[in-house]
C-alpha cells in the first residue's frame, strides 16, 4: 500500500493535516468511514468491544470499563473525544497514550485509502485511525465512545459485545433533534441486533424509545435504578453497588462528584455483562471485588472536577454543555461553600450560554470570563453582560486563558478556590498551563 502526504519526521504537519480536515465537520452517512475500513481490511473486526453513547459521563464510564478490563490481563484499547491538551490523548491502549510516530504511521494509513467520493472528516479520520492502531497493537479489547451521536456516528461501524448509553441531555440540536425524543432515537443507533444494552437514561420520552428500539433489535435491556444501583455507605465516602448478579462493597470512586456514582454503575453492569460470558471458559473473566477494586484504581479521566493545585484548590471541569454545568454548580456549592470561589467560564456558541451561566456564576465571588482559541467560542462581552444579571459580584474580562488562570491564582489566598469551566477547550488551555507551571 502507497504511503503518502505525512513525512514520518513531521507529527506536527501530520496534525495541522488532520485539523483542516475539519474538526466539527459532520456528515449523517457512513458510508465513507465503511470504505476506508474496508481497504484497510477492517481492522475493528480483530478483536472484542463496547460502544459507549449518552450526553454525559461517556469518556468516565468507558475509563472505568477499560480499566477494569486491563487489569484482568486484558490488553485494552480506549477511544475518547475530544482531546484536552494533546491529539494523542484520544487513543490509549493500557492506559499509555498513542505515541507521536504511531499517531503518523495511523494517519498514513488511514489517508492512503481516503479514496472516495468524500473525503473523510477530521472524526472519521481520527476513528480510523484508533481502530487500525488498535489492531496494530493486537489489543484483546476496545472501549469505543461516540463522538456526539450515535445512529451515524462514525464510530458506528462496530459490533459490541455490549452497549452502553449513559444520559440524554439536550445538545447538537442542529444535527440530532430538539426533544429528548429525538435524542434517543440518535444515540438509540448503536444499539444492535442481539446485544446487550445498558442505559442511565430517565427521562419516560427517551427511555421509552430505547426500550422500543432494544426489542426490534431483540437485545436485552438493563436499567439504571431498576436492575442495577449504587448508592453511598451511610457515614463513609465509600459506595456498595448492586448488580445484575454480583454486588461489591466499600468501593471508592476514583473520580470525584455524586455523578460518578451513576458513571460507576453503568460500567460495571457493562463489565458484568461482558465477564458472564465467557467465564466458565476463561479465569480472567471473573469479575470479584478485589479486581474491580484495583481496576478502578488505575482510571484517570482529566478535566473532570480535576484538582490540579490544592494551595489555592484549583478544580478543572470541562462542564461544556447545560446538564454537566448544573452537576457542577451543585457540587461547588455543597463542597466549597466554606471558601471564596473565582469562576473562569467561557462557553462555546452552541451552547445555552445564558443557563449555563445561571447554574454556575451564583456559586462564586469573583468571575473572570475568558475565550477558547477555537473560532466557535463566544465573545466575551456577550458572556460578561448575561453573568452579570445572575450576580452582584465582579465579573472582568481577561480574554486569554492561560492569563486568566494566571490572575484567578495571582488574586486568591491559599485557602480559596478556583474552579475553570464551560469549555473542554477551556480546560484544555487551562491544563496545559497549569501542567507546565507545574512541571517546572
Amino acid at each position: 500500500m502507497k504511503k503518502t502526504a505525512c513525512p514520518k519526521t513531521a507529527y506536527q504537519e501530520c496534525l495541522d493535516k488532520i485539523y483542516k480536515l475539519g474538526r466539527f465537520g459532520i456528515k449523517l452517512e457512513l458510508d465513507t468511514i465503511l470504505n476506508i475500513l474496508k481497504l484497510l481490511n477492517n481492522p475493528q473486526k480483530n478483536y472484542r468491544l463496547i460502544h459507549v453513547a449518552g450526553t454525559n459521563g461517556k469518556g468516565s464510564t468507558a475509563t472505568y470499563i477499560a480499566s477494569i478490563l486491563q487489569k484482568a490481563g486484558f490488553k485494552t484499547g480506549l477511544y475518547t473525544s475530544p482531546h484536552l491538551v494533546k491529539f494523542n490523548e484520544r487513543i490509549a491502549v493500557n492506559g499509555e497514550q498513542i505515541s507521536n510516530k504511531h499517531v503518523v504511521d495511523a494517519y498514513q494509513a488511514v489517508h492512503s485509502v481516503d479514496i472516495g467520493k468524500r473525503k473523510a472528516t477530521f472524526f472519521e479520520i481520527t476513528t480510523a485511525m484508533g481502530f487500525y492502531y488498535f489492531s496494530k497493537k493486537n489489543v484483546d479489547w476496545a472501549v469505543i465512545e461516540t463522538g456526539m451521536g450515535g445512529r451515524f456516528d462514525a464510530t458506528n461501524v462496530i459490533k459490541p459485545q455490549v452497549s452502553v448509553i449513559t444520559n440524554l441531555s439536550i445538545e447538537h440540536t442542529d444535527y440530532l433533534g430538539n426533544t429528548i425524543k429525538d435524542l434517543a432515537k440518535e444515540k438509540g443507533g448503536i444499539i444492535k441486533q442481539n446485544t446487550p444494552v445498558v442505559t442511565g437514561v430517565s427521562q419516560p420520552s427517551g427511555l421509552c424509545v430505547i426500550k422500543q428500539v432494544a426489542k426490534e433489535k431483540s437485545s436485552d435491556l438493563f436499567i439504571y435504578k431498576k436492575d442495577f444501583s449504587a448508592r453511598k455507605n451511610p457515614g463513609q465516602n465509600r459506595y456498595t453497588y448492586n448488580g445484575l448478579d454480583k454486588r461489591f462493597h466499600h468501593l471508592i470512586k476514583p473520580l470525584p462528584g455524586e455523578h460518578q456514582k451513576e458513571n460507576l454503575s453503568l460500567a460495571l453492569a457493562a463489565c458484568e455483562l461482558i465477564f458472564r460470558t465467557s467465564e466458565k471458559t476463561d479465569n480472567r473473566y471473573h469479575l470479584n471485588e478485589t479486581l474491580v477494586k484495583e481496576g478502578l484504581a488505575l482510571a484517570r479521566w482529566p478535566g473532570r472536577l480535576e484538582h490540579v493545585m490544592e494551595k489555592p484548590l484549583v478544580i478543572l471541569d470541562g462542564a461544556h454543555n447545560l446538564q454537566a454545568a448544573k452537576v457542577l454548580g451543585k457540587h461547588l456549592s455543597s463542597t466549597l461553600k466554606d471558601r471564596k470561589l473565582t469562576l473562569v467560564i467561557g462557553i462555546l456558541d452552541d451552547k445555552p450560554y445564558e443557563k449555563m451561566l445561571k447554574s454556575l456564576v451564583p456559586c462564586a465571588q469573583n468571575i473572570i470570563i475568558t475565550k477558547a482559541k477555537i473560532d466557535r467560542s463566544l465573545e466575551p462581552s456577550v458572556l460578561k453582560e448575561a453573568a452579570q444579571r445572575f450576580t452582584q459580584s465582579p465579573v472582568t474580562i481577561i480574554e486569554d486563558v492561560k492569563e486568566a488562570v494566571t490572575h484567578a491564582i495571582d488574586t486568591s489566598k491559599a485557602e480559596d478556590a478556583i474552579c475553570i469551566a464551560g469549555s473542554l477547550y477551556v480546560a484544555g488551555e487551562a491544563k496545559e498551563k497549569l501542567d507546565n507551571d507545574l512541571d517546572h
